[in-house]
Order: C-alpha cells, then structure tokens, then sequence
C-alpha cells in the first residue's frame, strides 16, 4: 500500500473516533464512527487474499447495520425529546436500541459472532487496529450515556461476555481468534462496571489496550498466528518469550501485574453494590480465560521444538521493525500495579 494512501486512512480513523468523543450531537458522532469504519476497510482488504475480502464485508456488514440502528435510535430519541444532545437520551426505546447497536460494534456477546471471524482473516497490524483503536469511539459514547443505561442489561451481557470469551478460546489453536475472545471477555467486564463505575470501565479500557497492544506486537514480533508456531519462541528470543509469559498471566488477572488491577477493583465495586452472585460468576468465567492464557504460555516457555519436524517452519530472521512500542507496553503490562491510587487519582 502506498504510504501517502495509509496517511490518509490513519488520518481518517484517528479523526473518525475524535469526532465521535468530542462530539454533543448524534448525527456528528454517527458521522465519526462511519468514518471511522470506511477508513480500515481498506486496511482489511489490502492483502488481496479471499479470507481477507470476506472479513472486510463481514465486518462492513455488520458495522453498517449497526450503525443504521444508531442512527435510527437517536432520531428516535429526537422525535421524542425534541434535540439531538447525546447526554438527553430519556427515550427508553431509543437506550436499549442504542446499546444493542454498540455492544454490536464494539463485539460484545450476544453480538460477538462476527469478530473471531474477521479478526482470522486480517493481518497482526490490522488485527491490532482493530482490536483496540476501533473500542475508543463506540467506548466514548458508551461512557457518555451510561447513567441512562439499563444495569440488568448490562450486566447481563456482560457475564454472557465473560463466559463466551472462556469458553470460545479453549478449543483454538490460532491466535487472532484466541485474541478475540480476549477481546470478548475483557470487554464483558468493562460492561458490568460501567453503569457502576464508569470511570473503573475507562481504567479497564486503558489497561486492555495496554496489554493487547504487547501481545500483537509479540505476535507480530514472531511471525506467529498459531500455537505451533510458538514452541521455538524461547530458543530464538528468550526474553521476549519471558515477556509475553508475564503479558499473558497479566491478562489472565493473575497478582502482582497490572492485569489484576481492573478484575479486582471491579470485583471490589460490584460487592459493594450487593451483587456478591454476579460477582462471583465473573470471577470463576475468568479462570477459563486464565486457562487458554496459561496454555499458550506453556507452549511458549516449557516446550522446545523439534529439531527434525516433516512440517515447514518459518526462519525468522533478525527483524528491523521498532521495539520501543513493543517495550513500552510490555513493561507497563506487567508493572502497573502498584500505581493503582494515582490511575485511579488521574481518571475523570
């Protein structure tokens, strides 16, 4: 792809998603989120391989009929408040169209089912992109109109996330699609803390796309989009493999790393707000998570690969891609922990 053509689509999806945040009109925040999804497009489809064209429409698909029916919320809450103010959505029609048409945009169960499919079919980078950029804009909107939202339905999905984001990734053996049901369960709890607190579902989304941005770049880093591929991780970069151990157990929730801060302060809140039960259903729906994490991390660190295999093996030669990004993140994948009361100072 030309370099002046990806400018000019990166350019598009970070103004796509600051219209959407910094807007107080619905049809301006329409506008961002649909320019937000005709800019990666293209970036989807680049490769020219038929996988990568059927998720590109799966995906344009299923973001347009999303936002057909935000559109379509918020003229309805107009009709009834007679304004388009984001922040006056009274209509109760027009909140639990709005949020169904989100939680299909951002992924979440029970409107999941296009994500694994289309993140298989893309490469790491847009993988990437899509993973995390593309959460900031419907997220944005989510946050603004949640002391409108329906709790019950939102705690709801949010456990259903949870448990289909386990459940989903035990039996994959390719990354992207482990990958998305990460996505899924980490976005099931950014939903059940969001009308509690929404400024612990900011937290979480900040600390998600902390620790997915390390894992795609490791990812990318390996040339890996299978298991199998990563049992020669810890013979040809070792402390890159240690890395993504520790990035992976993060995401799995485990003390001292930083992936345990959001579990337990959610768990935390939710107590406080007597939901002991729901509490303790998205406590144990995170151990399968935990499982898949912990699988891939056996396979990265506690196997060795073969060194006669009939199977074609990728030789991966010194790369020349920057590490900063990769560093960066990795680090604070693991080490943040300790500054929970200055996150939590900083936040709105």
């Amino acid at each position: 792809m030309s370099p002046l053509v990806l400018s000019i689509l990166m350019s598009s999806l970070a103004l796509g998603t600051v219209i959407t945040a910094s807007s107080h009109h619905w049809l301006l925040a329409w506008m961002g989120l649909e320019i937000n999804t005709l800019a990666i497009i293209p970036l989807m489809a680049k490769m020219h391989h038929p996988r990568a064209i059927e998720a590109a429409t799966k995906y344009f698909i299923t973001q347009a009929a999303a936002s057909a029916v935000i559109l379509f919320s918020s003229t309805t809450n107009a009709w009834t408040t007679g304004e388009w103010d984001i922040m006056n959505l009274t209509s109760h029609l027009s909140t639990t169209t709005l949020l169904m048409a989100i939680l299909m945009k951002l992924g979440v169960a029970p409107f999941h089912f296009w994500l694994p499919e289309v993140l298989q079919g893309i490469d790491l980078t847009t993988g990437l992109i899509l993973s995390t950029w593309q959460k900031l804009a419907p997220m944005a909107l989510l946050i603004q109109v949640s002391p409108n939202l329906n709790p019950q339905l939102l705690f709801i999905s949010g456990i259903i996330s949870t448990m289909i984001g386990g459940w989903g990734g035990l039996n994959q053996t390719q990354l992207r699609k482990i990958m998305a049901y990460s996505s899924i369960a980490h976005l099931g709890w950014m939903m059940a803390a969001l009308t509690i607190s929404p400024q612990l579902t900011t937290l979480n989304l900040i600390i998600y796309i902390i620790m997915t941005t390390a894992m795609f770049l490791t990812l990318k880093m390996l040339s890996s989009t299978k298991i199998s591929t990563l049992s020669s991780s810890w013979q040809k970069t070792p402390t890159l493999a240690a890395m993504s151990t520790l990035t992976l157990l993060s995401m799995g929730g485990l003390p001292p790393l930083t992936g345990f801060m959001p579990k337990w302060l959610i768990l935390q809140e939710m107590t406080k707000q007597s939901a002991t039960i729901l509490a303790t259903m998205m406590a144990l729906s995170a151990l399968l998570s935990l499982f898949f994490y912990i699988r891939l991390t056996y396979t990265m660190t506690l196997t060795t690969h073969p060194n006669t295999t009939p199977s074609t093996q990728v030789w991966r030669f010194s790369t020349t891609q920057p590490k900063l990004l990769l560093m960066a993140s990795a680090t604070a994948s693991v080490a943040l922990l300790p500054s929970t009361p200055l996150l939590l100072s900083i936040l709105p």
